[in-house]
């Protein structure tokens, strides 16, 4: 056998030992659990949403509210129950691709390194491999999370009803979007977004731990499939400790998004000064209440979801 022949064995052997680590079943699993979890739970984003957005600045009453009860009621009040859901379609896309993508290459970064299935990750390698991945998964989305946020905080107010910012729809959003401000639109908010990065790498983190802990304490495999109500308590505890972390991040990317703050708002830095400068401290936590009112239920059936369909895809598969 020629050298030329042995090396290009070689360089096979190594594309199969790299692919092997692709499974696929991570990917329909957390778009499964993506998918239910917006469902159940989008009312509370657009709730949320709407605190985040805005700020103590604005003096327009169909764009300021008190707290939690008045947005409801107000949200109520001018678009009925349909106002709920209020970009829906782009959050299910959204929600379905990035939590897919993140179990994907969340399970594909960490069995490429830790090579035999018998060893576990370090709580360092989590976390960095979570930020690997979150990096990426926001790289993809980004664009269909500033529809959703556009969408959301959009009234049919005629003070802002023109044509160029109110919008018919996910794709009228993402064309608009595009034609009046560019590529440099559709990635509003991706600075603070990558800083964001850093909860989906603390939670996975958390949670990745914790099974581990529950692994070494009860000795059990650490791939072992756990009851329900085990994932409940570490995607909980686990989304807590991320949001309680990094929260004011998503108050800068929800006002960066938000295509009625364009003229207000010249890039991150300048949003972290003003909301400081007129709102104080509790301006980067606005919204929170309803946040994890939202988020830890949906962690919960996100995480649920997506251990039971990726055991019986893995059952099926076997």
């Amino acid at each position: 056998m020629t050298e030329h022949h042995m090396k290009a064995r070689e360089d096979a052997g190594s594309f199969r030992s790299f692919f092997r680590h692709v499974k696929y079943e991570h990917l329909l699993a957390g778009l499964s659990g993506g998918v239910c979890s917006t469902l159940a739970l989008h009312p509370l984003d657009v709730i949320k949403v709407r605190l985040q957005a805005y700020d103590g600045v604005n003096s327009d009453p169909h764009r300021s509210y008190s707290g939690l009860r008045h947005a409801f009621r107000s949200i109520y009040m001018e678009h009925g129950w349909k106002g709920f859901y209020q970009g829906v379609i782009p959050n299910l896309w959204g929600a379905g691709l990035a939590w897919g993508l993140y179990f994907f290459g969340f399970n594909f970064l960490k069995d490429a390194i830790k090579g035999d299935k018998r060893q576990t990750l370090t709580a360092k390698e989590h976390l960095i491999t979570g930020i690997l991945t979150g990096a990426g998964t926001l790289s993809l989305t980004n664009p269909i999370w500033v529809t959703k946020t556009r969408l959301i905080v959009q009234n049919d107010s005629a003070n802002h009803a023109s044509k160029s910012t109110h919008y018919h729809g996910m794709i009228d959003t993402l064309i608009k979007t595009w034609k009046h401000e560019g590529i440099q639109g559709l990635y509003k908010g991706f600075l603070p977004g990558l800083f964001g990065v850093s909860h989906g790498a603390l939670q996975f983190m958390a949670y990745e731990e914790l099974k581990k802990f529950h692994s070494s304490y009860f000795g059990t495999p650490v791939d072992k499939k756990l009851s329900s109500s085990d994932y409940i308590v570490m995607a909980a505890l686990s989304k807590i400790f991320a949001s309680a972390t990094t929260y004011p991040y998503q108050v800068v990317r929800t006002r960066l998004q938000d295509q009625y703050n364009i003229e207000r708002y010249n890039g991150a830095l300048d949003v972290v000064i003003k909301t400081w400068r007129f709102e104080g401290f509790r301006g980067f936590y606005k919204g929170l209440f309803p946040n994890l009112l939202r988020v830890t239920p949906a962690c919960c059936i996100t995480f649920v979801t997506y251990e039971n369909v990726l055991s019986l895809l893995q059952s099926e598969n076997k």
